[in-house]
């Protein structure tokens, strides 16, 4: 498998989860403006769609989107136990939870990526929105559990940490969010998770 990315990215949850399972990969870095790979690659070949990450399988198909990704790679290894079984709750939960990551908290993201600085009355709103959705999962875990879906760690989990991580390169505090904060900071001390971010730049 070949896993194209870019450091830092919502393609960080797919890296940490190869490296939680263990599985044998390839990692191609991709500059989306440039829609090329560091390899030499057009990039539009690959994802037409522009953004990471995509994931080559061995038989050459292509698969796009996070939460499939994440789900795929988990399925493949289930001895990691990254996800529920499919066709239980559980696992309707754990869709539940990638679909609001991606659909509600990385879209809330968006604007501190634009081209255009963030400032005013524009950052102010801006920043409410991320902690109003970020405030769903502070709900979620306010409880004392250490993951989503209580102490085993998910394909949810590894999302979540790099969405919500990104508040540390936007500049908003998680303070506020004690049980958030808390599980940045668990989630950051994975070995996985380090060698992940080790491997792409983010960690000295």
């Amino acid at each position: 498998m070949k896993l194209y990315y870019k450091p830092g990215a919502c393609s960080l949850a797919s890296h940490i989860v190869l490296r939680e399972t263990g599985a044998n990969f390839d990692l191609e870095q991709v500059d989306t403006k440039a829609m090329t790979t560091a390899g030499g690659e057009d990039y539009s070949t690959v994802n037409p769609k522009g953004y990471v990450p995509a994931l080559r399988i061995d038989d050459g198909r292509i698969l796009t989107e996070g939460a499939a990704v994440l789900q795929y790679i988990a399925d493949l290894h289930p001895i990691a136990n990254l996800a529920p079984r499919a066709g239980t709750f559980e696992r309707s939960k754990l869709h539940e939870r990638l679909n609001f990551v991606s659909s509600e908290l990385h879209k809330a993201f968006g604007p501190f990526f634009a081209s255009a600085p963030l400032a005013g009355e524009a950052r102010a709103l801006a920043e409410a929105n991320v902690v109003t959705k970020l405030g769903h999962f502070e709900t979620v875990l306010a409880d004392g559990r250490h993951y989503l879906g209580g102490d085993t760690f998910s394909v949810a989990d590894a999302y979540l940490f790099v969405v919500s991580n990104w508040s540390n390169f936007v500049g908003i505090s998680l303070d506020r969010l004690p049980s958030m904060k808390a599980f940045v900071a668990r989630v950051a001390e994975r070995p996985k998770t380090q060698d992940a971010m080790r491997a792409e730049g983010l960690l000295g």
